[in-house]
């Protein structure tokens, strides 16, 4: 609650209309202030009598109105479409799980000469080469985008995608491999990719530099917080710098199956006050009743202080990966929502109208 205050000082009759600058010393005892209330009192300024008579208003402070990202006349979508797509070229390709992890995940980057210019939180489309089945071309895949605005090399010139490769044993016994995520997965530097976009609203990271980001994430569902954090921690910008809380939890298998470890290392030691990071290995890791740490089992384990967070106007919850995580969250939630009397799923529902709430769950 902030307070205004409006003083005025009466001086008694005197012939001279000078104060000597020697203060006595005023012991005044506490005092409490009230809505639009007057208060008085005598202070001695050397030998004369000061009356000080002051107005104390207490007033809310006012409020900061929330500016929707997806009001954003600078957003960019649909610049590319699949009958007119971008051309750009493989710079790099590397894999970045283990070789024992259980499937590959890569992470690569693409030219775009500036031609692109989306948003951390966008994603772009891929159409593979060659034709499907049907003697078509193939269709585009989406992915999230896996760096800042200013991409990797920190010339807005590129774009970094992360993605796992897809393959699998249909009912026939026949191994499967995921079209796109097998070409791109399988590219080599120089080569072309046609690209469409940037499309997407939804997972745009806020605009207020002092909000708390929960990020929800499993396996490649980390790529848009990776673009979230590097303008958070590794860049600086004339008219952002981060102030707020980002928490991040990652969900994997394995530990060899854990993305980016090194950078979100690098970020903690950065800002240890500003990033937090809790990691999920389900394969490897249980709570205290021997469950399998899923990635809420693991928020489970800070659900008072997150229930908290959530309550403020400027905490924003982003999830991103496969969709069976967001009822076990809702599970979480039902009953600290109860507690507070709060309906949890109302209450996400407004989460969601005020933009604080962010899902893309496959």
């Amino acid at each position: 609650m902030a307070s205004a205050v409006n003083a005025s000082v009466s001086l008694p009759s005197s012939t001279s209309s000078s104060l000597t600058t020697r203060a006595s010393t005023i012991y005044s005892e506490r005092v409490s202030f009230c809505k639009n209330i007057f208060y008085s009192r005598n202070v001695y300024v050397g030998k004369r009598m000061v009356q000080i008579r002051a107005q104390v208003t207490t007033e809310t402070p006012a409020k900061v109105e929330k500016v929707s990202k997806k009001d954003d006349e600078g957003v960019v979508v649909n610049k590319f479409k699949p009958k007119e797509p971008y051309i750009g070229k493989c710079l790099l390709n590397s894999k970045i799980t283990a070789d024992d992890a259980p499937g590959e995940t890569w992470h690569m980057v693409f030219t775009t000469e500036g031609e692109i210019p989306y948003r951390e939180g966008q994603s772009i489309g891929v159409i593979p080469d060659g034709i499907d089945k049907n003697g078509k071309p193939h269709k585009l895949r989406l992915y999230s985008i896996a760096s800042s605005a200013l991409g990797d090399f920190g010339n807005s010139k590129t774009v970094s995608l992360c993605v796992k490769r897809l393959v699998y044993t249909n009912d026939q016994g026949e191994m499967v491999k995921g079209v796109c995520s097998n070409f791109l997965c399988d590219l080599k530097p120089g080569a072309d990719v046609k690209i469409t976009g940037p499309v997407g609203k939804e997972m745009l990271m806020p605009k207020d530099p002092n909000a708390t980001v929960i990020m929800l994430a499993t396996g490649t569902g980390i790529a848009p917080f990776r673009s979230f954090m590097w303008k958070m921690f590794f860049e600086k910008h004339e008219n952002y710098k981060f102030n707020g809380l980002a928490w991040l939890f990652l969900g994997v298998p394995t530990t060899s199956s854990l993305l980016y470890k090194e950078e979100f290392a690098k970020m903690k030691e950065k800002a240890p006050e500003n990033f937090r990071v809790d990691y999920a290995v389900s394969r490897e890791q249980t709570n205290d009743q021997g469950e399998k740490m899923y990635i809420q089992t693991r928020m489970a384990q800070y659900a008072e202080e997150l229930w908290e967070l959530l309550k403020k106007d400027n905490t924003y919850v982003y999830m991103c990966g496969l969709k069976g995580m967001e009822k076990g969250i809702d599970d979480i939630m039902v009953s600290l929502a109860a507690k507070d009397g709060i309906d949890w799923l109302e209450y996400r529902r407004q989460l969601k109208k005020a933009e604080q709430w962010n899902v893309e769950v496959y």
